[in-house]
């Protein structure tokens, strides 16, 4: 009996051929149930470090406009702010940020991801920063809600 058993084990090497297109009929379904979730993620995460940039002139800008109470001596000049290195990719363009100012109690900052999409914080008048986005609903800018 034993004997049978051994030499059946020599005899069975490898798979056989419906074995293997099972295997590859389930990896090729659990790819299309994958595909789609994972396609997008490239645009999201050139989106978020757009609208990080943005944020983060803001709070640079912020931060100037303490000292000089005038938005319009804190828009950057090269990659420097009064003097003081951002840091960020500044200027017009795809994954670069910019600001400008229409008074002293004015600015637009922009932050624009390298797939095209422009992410907006805007202040007027002294009020409270408004935040926008082009393509609503598509890639980091949702339908609704917060921004």
């Amino acid at each position: 009996m034993l004997r049978k058993l051994r030499e059946r084990m020599n005899e069975e090497k490898g798979f056989t051929l419906i074995e293997l297109l099972v295997v590859i009929l389930i990896i090729g379904i659990l790819a299309a149930i994958a595909l789609p979730a994972f396609l997008g993620q490239q645009e999201k995460g050139e989106d978020a470090a757009a609208k990080s940039d943005a944020r983060n002139l803001v709070s640079q800008v912020e931060s100037c406009y303490a000292n000089e109470q005038d938005y319009q001596q804190c828009v950057p000049a090269g990659t420097n702010i009064q003097g003081v290195e951002t840091g960020l990719p500044i200027g017009a363009g795809n994954g670069k940020v910019a600001m400008t100012s229409g008074g002293a109690r004015d600015y637009v900052v922009t932050g624009t991801s390298k797939n095209g999409r422009a992410f907006t914080i805007t202040k007027v008048n002294g009020g409270a920063a408004v935040r926008g986005c082009t393509d609503t609903g598509k890639g980091g800018c949702p339908a609704s809600g917060k921004r």
